[in-house]
């Protein structure tokens, strides 16, 4: 399986080692060199902090919250636009 490289260094990890390692969006991936000079790839040991949907990170949920606020649309719209 071969792949590119980006200019930035990106790789994409081919479905059939994301299929074999279990990789879902939002995992970590860990890269090694054996003594043999191979690099391996193992699914990193732990998930990034986040709240979990079934099998998938849900990557909103750190900016979900309530506003301690109670705005009206057309004040906010005020707001944001300047009064006139």
């Amino acid at each position: 399986m071969a792949t590119t490289m980006t200019v930035k260094g990106q790789v994409t990890i081919p479905k059939k080692v994301r299929d074999a390692l279990r990789l879902v969006p939002g995992d970590g991936v860990e890269f090694g060199v054996n003594n043999e000079g191979q690099v391996v790839v193992h699914k990193a040991g732990h998930r990034a902090a986040g709240k979990v949907h079934g099998t998938r990170r849900d990557r909103f949920e750190a900016a979900r919250g309530k506003a301690q606020v109670k705005w009206r649309t057309d004040e906010l719209m005020a707001l944001l636009r300047g009064a006139d």
